[in-house]
């Protein structure tokens, strides 16, 4: 199959192989979409990060059978004069460089709006003036809170689909007042997505638009203090799996009651794989990458993962699996929330025909074995206290 022999796209034609500058390839989506694209097709990559530990395994020597067929590059895209001759080599560019860790939004407004936005620039205006293709990666994130969330809390409109169900040609993008600093993401995502529409509709830059909603599997952030920072905050799976990791109550912020979809990786990667090979179907499209089938409440999140983890690691579970904690003391001041995001599926279902499949059950399994293979060890060294002699 790698070979890429006979593949064809949605409407039976023959897909070419293509080399593709995929912008921050050393990060979680983008460890799996280079290993979806070396191993199932004969394209090429050209994988650009700061990093390259997710993708390590990729770049050993002894994977001879696709050597040739991917090329790291350590480019910060901030200041690289490099960027420019990438992205002019590849057919396609993917941007997938991001700040997207909520803990960062208000605490780091000025680096979230700088790399969601400002960064991002360049990125655009290169596959604008060289007609190059770009697959944007933006986030559900832009849709802020649902109209639902403004009525009184007892009224009956609110459980009306219209009025929280999130479509990407409908819905309004609606966030906070400007003092609650964790709308800075959102806002400079947002902006970056009409900035990509504009290039679209004057300059004829073709671009495909991706909001994922909460994409989870393994390689997914980091475990503070075993290979991130040990003050870090990352987003809640991976908040949730460092606490099961270390028996520690994991922490629901506001009470746990934000609701959220989540989807399996592997399931939204098929979706990104049939946008690069029929870009006829996707130019000039946004689309909601999620599993609407997969909502849960954060607090109900905690729940399934304590029960899930005690599963694959054979311990039972603590005996108080959670606690409460304010989002002022979690986040710090200028915190807010969306309440619920379900994404509308129509439109990568009528272009793409593509749904994802993966229950949340069987994902939270799949990745909470991966953590536990690959952390419980160091997790266990790192928290038992040296004896004196």
């Amino acid at each position: 199959m790698a070979n890429g022999a006979g593949r064809v796209d949605l409407d039976g034609k023959p897909i070419k192989p293509m080399t593709i500058c995929m912008i921050g390839a050393g990060g979680f989506i983008g460890s799996h979409l280079c290993e979806k694209l070396l191993t199932e097709t004969p394209h090429k990559v050209l994988a650009l990060d700061v990093y390259n530990d997710k993708i390590k395994h990729l770049l050993e020597p002894d994977t001879a059978e696709w050597k040739d067929r991917i090329q790291f590059h350590r480019i910060n895209i901030k200041h690289d004069s490099r960027l420019e001759g990438l992205v002019k080599m590849a057919d396609l560019t993917i941007n997938l460089a991001a700040i997207c860790t909520p803990a960062d939004y208000n605490t780091r407004p000025l680096d979230t709006i700088y790399s969601n936005f400002i960064d991002a620039l360049p990125v655009v205006k290169y596959c604008s003036e060289n007609n190059k293709r770009l697959i944007h990666f933006s986030t559900c994130e832009v849709y802020g809170k649902t109209i639902g969330s403004f009525l009184p809390r007892d009224h009956p409109l609110r459980e009306d689909p219209s009025f929280y169900v999130l479509k990407e040609d409908v819905s309004p993008c609606i966030f906070g007042s400007i003092e609650k600093q964790r709308w800075s993401y959102a806002c400079a995502k947002q902006l970056i997505e009409r900035l990509v529409y504009a290039e679209g509709a004057e300059n004829g830059l073709e671009f495909t638009i991706v909001r994922p909603f909460n994409w989870i599997g393994p390689r997914m952030d980091f475990i503070p203090g075993i290979d991130g920072p040990s003050e870090g905050v990352p987003r809640v799976l991976a908040c949730f799996s460092n606490n099961l990791l270390r028996r520690e109550p994991l922490k629901l912020v506001d009470g746990g009651e934000s609701q959220r979809t989540f989807i399996y990786i592997k399931d939204a990667i098929e979706a990104v794989l049939l946008m690069i090979e029929n870009p006829e179907r996707a130019n000039g499209h946004i689309f909601n990458v999620g599993n609407p089938n997969n909502e849960v409440t954060v607090r109900q999140l905690a729940e399934m993962m304590t029960e899930v983890y005690a599963k694959v690691s054979g311990e039972g579970a603590i005996e108080s699996p959670t606690v409460d904690v304010s989002s002022k003391e979690f986040y710090g001041e200028g915190y807010d929330d969306s309440d619920k995001r379900i994404p509308d599926m129509t439109i990568i279902n009528r272009q793409l025909g593509w749904n994802p499949k993966t229950s949340l059950w069987d994902l939270l399994e799949s990745t909470l074995t991966y953590q536990h293979r690959t952390y419980a060890e160091a997790v266990k060294k790192a928290t038992s206290k040296p004896v004196a002699s």
